[in-house]
């Protein structure tokens, strides 16, 4: 399974791709979880210190390996590189394995507001094709709040793509956002996560909003996962959190052997 998690920040979404990571790994799969937003902190929802964490260079920041990899030589005039640079051997090469799941930090890149067309970004793009098209693993991947930076082609390859929200307006925007530009690269598995559910009324807010037909599990708010945070600890150690999250987890299996 190939699985991205996005949404707006503050909504939980690398609280739930870390659990959904350890939930996958439990049961014995191989697990491949990718830390694909620029505030990265995948690393702390698994568990790991942040003295790991400190230590992990994410791939965006390896320029070296970039222009090996694309054959680019730094500081030549109008130099030439190229466009689908080996990346197979890079997952097992820089991956961290922590609770039974290996752990990939891309980082981004600074695109300056006019694009980027740079060894560092031309690795990352054809590294995320890689994960999605070819990687055996299961690959979760914990994304920035839009599908800007995957391909057409990755895109649709995705079995689930899951948008975590809130029971609030700005939230709801956000999903009709991305499942708009979803749709528009021909990506038609889109769902939502409903989290941080205070009341039943949180529950009518999004069916009522997004559609129950589009909701795949609700996720209510709990104060021990804001302690787990506060203490450094994994998410999914919390006994209640491993009960909730496991529900989610079947009913994306369930939806992706549907499609297959």
């Amino acid at each position: 399974m190939k699985i991205a998690l996005t949404g707006k920040g503050g909504v939980g979404k690398t609280t739930i791709t870390a659990s959904l990571a350890r939930y996958y790994a439990d049961k014995g799969f191989n697990v491949l979880a990718v830390d694909a937003d620029p505030d990265a902190n995948l690393g702390l929802g698994l568990g790991m210190s942040e003295e790991m964490i400190d230590s992990i260079v994410p791939i965006s920041e390896m320029k070296e390996l970039a222009e090996e990899r694309t054959n680019h030589k730094q500081g030549t005039y109008g130099s030439w590189f190229t466009m689908n640079p080996e990346v197979s051997d890079l997952p097992e090469k820089f991956c961290r394995e922590f609770n039974g799941v290996k752990l990939l930090t891309m980082g981004t890149v600074d695109t300056g507001g006019g694009g980027c067309v740079c060894p560092e970004h031309v690795l990352l793009k054809m590294l995320t094709t890689h994960l999605v098209l070819y990687q055996k693993d299961i690959v979760i991947m914990d994304m920035e709040a839009g599908i800007e930076h995957l391909g057409r082609g990755t895109a649709s390859a995705v079995d689930a793509f899951i948008v975590v929200v809130e029971p609030g307006v700005r939230s709801i925007q956000t999903f009709k956002r991305i499942k708009k530009l979803a749709l528009d690269i021909g990506v038609t598995h889109v769902y939502a996560i409903g989290n941080k559910i205070r009341k039943p009324e949180d529950r009518d807010f999004l069916n009522e909003r997004i559609g129950e037909e589009n909701i795949i599990g609700f996720m209510n708010y709990r104060d021990e996962i804001s302690a787990s945070d506060r203490n450094n600890r994994s998410p999914y150690d919390d006994p209640q959190m491993k009960k909730d999250i496991a529900v989610i987890g079947e009913r994306i299996e369930e939806i992706v052997a549907q499609q297959k």
